[in-house]
């Protein structure tokens, strides 16, 4: 048999890579191949010959005895498990990785038909043996490094749930600290916009610890959508933002709204976005400058700008800021989450949520959202 593979290898490969290419979504590549069916073949033929030489040791070296070895791999089990590793990083199935060595079963079987070459009951037992050991060792390295894989996403995931449960955790608590700082010098009244802005931030803090780290607010089932006014939102915003503005000594603008223009959704969590745009601005724009909050009608749209001064953003930071644990500014005292929030936050209800960086001066944080026109009595 070993003889007959050496004559024959090309056309095996060629057959195995024409086998390869009628299954849906896939091709030999020389990635795939690297550690597979040539090797294997090579491999193969040496063990034939070592077999036929009566060379058993060596024979079994190379293909290793019945039943594999988990515990020291053949030089057939080192390369049959590379190529396992190099299909699952190709984005291949385990299925795939066993199909590989039985097209070379079937194209040794088909070709030997053909040729008429007949092979010993003993070469046949050699033959499956090598295809055992070689797929059990190929997939129990694609599984190994798929479980890998699985449990490293997973990690990555579940530190993004906890993130966004702490950052979120952090800025009803930042909130709430700023109004009690407040309402503790004697003078505002317990019962006015500040009073309330506590009670929120309170209450949210409640919700927000009643839920699991499974249930984080962005996950968590939202409420039906509600439709309610846009400035009486903006004020919202406001009243809460302005603790921040003093505490930075900044000065912070908010235009006049439209009274009949309205958005629908989930109020909670579109604040949330909000608040999120407005704290990250006074933190980074720069001491004693503006933070301006608008908000108007465009089309079928209403756009809600936050306008900062934090000197624009870094070379190719806007493609980027979006994402998890990302921080383009100097200051780091977060855990790069605000804006990763707020964006799928805004999404959730059908929005967008933009960055348009001004060099040299600062940025403009945009929220676009279908337009509601409220119904007055």
């Amino acid at each position: 048999m070993h003889r007959f593979l050496s004559n024959n290898r090309d056309e095996l490969i060629s057959r195995c890579k024409a086998k390869v290419a009628q299954r849906p979504r896939r091709a030999a590549t020389a990635e795939q191949l690297a550690n597979g069916v040539p090797m294997f073949l090579n491999q193969l033929m040496r063990t034939l010959e070592a077999q036929e030489n009566g060379e058993l040791d060596e024979s079994f070296r190379i293909s290793g005895a019945a039943g594999g070895d988990a515990a020291d791999l053949s030089e057939m089990g080192v390369s049959a498990a590379a190529h396992g590793k190099e299909l699952l990083g190709l984005g291949f199935t385990v299925d795939q990785v066993v199909h590989d060595y039985g097209d070379l079963c079937q194209a040794i079987t088909d070709l030997a038909v053909e040729r008429d070459a007949p092979f010993s009951v003993d070469e046949f037992r050699t033959l499956n043996r090598c295809l055992d050991n070689a797929i059990a060792d190929a997939v129990t390295e694609f599984g190994i490094w798929r479980d890998v894989n699985v449990a490293l996403q997973q990690s990555a995931d579940e530190k993004e749930r906890l993130g966004v449960l702490v950052h979120e955790l952090r800025n009803y608590l930042h909130t709430a600290t700023l109004a009690f700082a407040a309402l503790e010098s004697g003078k505002l009244p317990i019962g006015g916009s500040t009073g309330a802005v506590l009670r929120r931030s309170l209450s949210s803090l409640a919700a927000l610890l009643n839920l699991s780290l499974a249930q984080v607010r962005i996950t968590a089932d939202a409420p039906d959508a509600e439709a309610f006014s846009l400035g009486l939102f903006v004020a919202e915003a406001r009243s809460a933002a302005s603790l921040d503005a003093n505490a930075k000594g900044c000065t912070f603008s908010v235009d006049d709204v439209d009274p009949t223009l309205g958005i629908s959704g989930n109020r909670d969590r579109l604040l949330a976005a909000l608040l999120n745009l407005l704290q990250n601005a006074f933190k980074f724009t720069h001491a004693h400058t503006e933070v301006a909050l608008s908000a108007y009608a465009q089309g079928d749209h209403i756009l809600v700008d936050v306008k900062d001064n934090c000197g624009g953003l870094p070379s190719g930071a806007a493609t980027r800021i979006f994402q998890p644990f990302v921080q383009v500014g100097a200051n780091k005292s977060g855990v790069g989450l605000g804006l990763s929030i707020a964006r799928r936050n805004v999404e959730a209800d059908g929005g967008v949520l933009t960055v348009r960086d001004l060099p040299g001066k600062g940025c403009i944080f945009t929220i676009k959202l279908p337009r509601r026109t409220l119904q007055w009595p």
